[in-house]
């Protein structure tokens, strides 16, 4: 049983060390096409709204 479990022991180790399975995708981070100025902004005017409807008059507070 102590085999076994210095076994299961030392297996568990060399699994942790055997380092990251996913670090073979990693990288250099994805370049930006040449002609990419950055994010392109909406040049459109906001559309023009009518005149704002009339305020109703602040209420009075009574004292």
């Amino acid at each position: 049983m102590t085999r076994f479990m210095l076994a299961v022991l030392a297996a568990s180790v060399l699994a942790g060390c055997s380092g990251d399975p996913r670090q073979t995708r990693r990288g250099h981070p994805p370049q930006d096409p040449a002609d990419y100025h950055g994010v392109p902004t909406d040049m459109t005017p906001p559309s023009m709204l009518g005149a704002p409807a009339p305020s109703a008059p602040a209420p009075s507070s009574a004292q």
